[in-house]
């Protein structure tokens, strides 16, 4: 059976896309850090769609603990194999620059861009072989426009459309294509600190979109229907940018 591995997948965007894929046809490898209620609340949701169901809760971040935890899933997946991969994991810590510590810079860099590194290049391989696979990263409107504040997420997000980039010309060849999203405003825990009230004036649609919206996007590029499209970064924001 053919598995889609999704990184943060205990909440929001990555809850969303997981609940999406899943079917009787692709099972759903569900990724968490530490929110296992979370995480055991979507794979329910999943299972109840006919998907096969892993749970696999390591750090993104970590090297080590990403190898681990794959290398412990193909043991007891022989016969299975990771077709889609979609690197969602990500976190926030804003703050102005001249005041950003030198921990909130290298913690969000270390989660987004090396978790794509470490899990990508982990399910890499199997993907060449069999000359099949969907690589799709959540990237953000940050990393497009760059927002005061997140210098270190802006980084992170646009260093991740630059590998997408790159990658996609590197595995095009092998029939694995390599795309990135870019949300603007979605409503979901990451964003509940934010005045949604005065930013959706800043949105031609006057709305915060939706995870299920992202969701969409993604199970279109995970399809046999987005087979030509690789390299691309696709904005899902309303129209704000």
């Amino acid at each position: 059976m053919n598995y889609a591995l999704i990184t943060g997948a205990s909440r929001g965007i990555g809850a969303a896309i997981a609940r999406r894929l899943a079917s009787p046809r692709l099972g759903i490898i569900i990724n968490y850090h530490s929110n296992s209620t979370a995480a055991e609340s979507v794979a329910r949701e999943c299972r109840e769609k006919g998907a096969e169901v892993s749970l696999l809760q390591f750090d993104v971040a970590s090297e080590q603990a990403v190898d681990s935890a794959l290398e412990q899933w193909e043991a007891e997946h022989p016969e299975d194999n990771i077709s889609v991969v979609v690197n969602n994991a990500g976190i926030r810590s804003d703050n102005l620059m001249i005041f950003m510590n030198y921990d909130q810079w290298r913690s969000v860099i270390d989660t987004t861009l090396n978790g794509f590194f470490f899990v990508t290049r982990r399910v890499l391989k199997s993907m060449l072989t069999r000359r099949n696979g969907r690589i799709i990263n959540v990237a953000s409107l940050s990393g497009l426009k760059g927002l005061p504040g997140q210098a270190n997420y802006s980084a992170a997000k646009a260093a991740l459309i630059g590998a997408t980039k790159a990658l996609a010309q590197e595995v095009g060849p092998r029939k694995v294509t390599v795309n990135a999203v870019a949300p603007g405003f979605i409503e979901s825990d990451m964003t509940a600190d934010l005045d949604q009230s005065q930013l959706r004036k800043m949105v031609p649609l006057n709305r915060f979109g939706k995870a299920e919206e992202v969701a969409d996007l993604v199970a279109f590029l995970a399809s046999d229907s987005a087979a030509y499209i690789t390299g691309e970064t696709i904005s899902i924001n309303g129209g704000l940018y």
